[in-house]
């Protein structure tokens, strides 16, 4: 059975998206990328230095679609231009819109993110914005031309895990574009919850970069992350509020 996630026109078999941060060496992650399955990797353009020695960019493998971040933008205008200047150097047409004001949460700034989605939409871009989810954001972000939509489960970096489950079921259920929970999860039982959920992808990078071992737990979330897909589209069996018992409590030694 055929089950792609289609962005942008682009079919992906792997539902795990991963990052680049944090991580004790940028050698490790294409190790990360093989024990994860992951295809589709972001990158903060102000970490992209093409005279560096150890430019992040050549750790990861051809293979994989590059999802730059507009990691540091303020406002729209900051997220557009960091999103033309990714494009310029190369970094292909994807983006995953970040705005964000508040310091100490790092929330992001939904207002200014659905600005930058629709500027960047119209110019051709496949425009993945990162968003405190709020199922009237999520709407106008879709009509502004979004992708898909990235909710946080908990402010990023915490490995919280899904701090924000029912808003999530919520954009899941009412907007008609994939849902990827980005930012906070922990645990690849989370990750497992959030596609049992209906999640169409997970984003993670602390959760694997600050394991103790980094590539046994991006092996985990690949497993997890399947195993939720596939007991979503198993159908979960109702939960129920009495007990049913799964064999008949009549006739027997009757």
């Amino acid at each position: 059975m055929s089950d792609s996630l289609v962005i942008g026109g682009q079919s992906l078999s792997s539902r795990l998206f991963i990052g680049t941060g944090k991580y004790s060496r940028n050698s490790l992650i294409p190790e990360v990328v093989e024990a994860s399955g992951s295809q589709v990797i972001t990158v903060a353009l102000r970490r992209v230095d093409p005279d560096s020695n150890d430019n992040i960019i050549s750790h990861i493998p051809s293979s994989m679609t590059l999802l730059p971040n507009t990691s540091g933008a303020r406002t729209a205008e900051e997220a557009v231009r960091i999103a033309r200047l990714a494009k310029a150097t190369g970094l292909g047409n994807w983006v995953k819109i970040e705005v964000i004001n508040d310091q100490k949460y790092l929330l992001p700034d939904n207002a200014e993110t659905i600005r930058a989605t629709e500027i960047l939409a119209a110019e051709g871009f496949v425009v993945l914005p990162y968003m405190s989810p709020d199922l009237s954001a999520a709407l106008l972000m879709k009509k502004a031309g979004a992708a898909a939509v990235m909710p946080l489960g908990s402010p990023i970096g915490t490995n919280r895990g899904l701090r924000t489950r029912e808003l999530l079921r919520i954009l899941i259920t009412e907007v008609d574009l994939p849902v990827i929970v980005d930012a906070g999860i922990g645990r690849p039982s989370e990750a497992a919850e959030a596609m049992e959920l209906g999640a169409a992808a997970v984003l993670l990078n602390t959760a694997i970069a600050t394991a103790s071992n980094p590539l046994l737990m991006a092996s985990a979330f690949r497993d997890a992350v399947a195993a939720g897909r596939k007991a979503y589209l198993a159908g979960l069996g109702p939960v129920e509020e009495t007990a049913s018992a799964s064999s008949p409590l009549t006739g027997f030694l009757g």
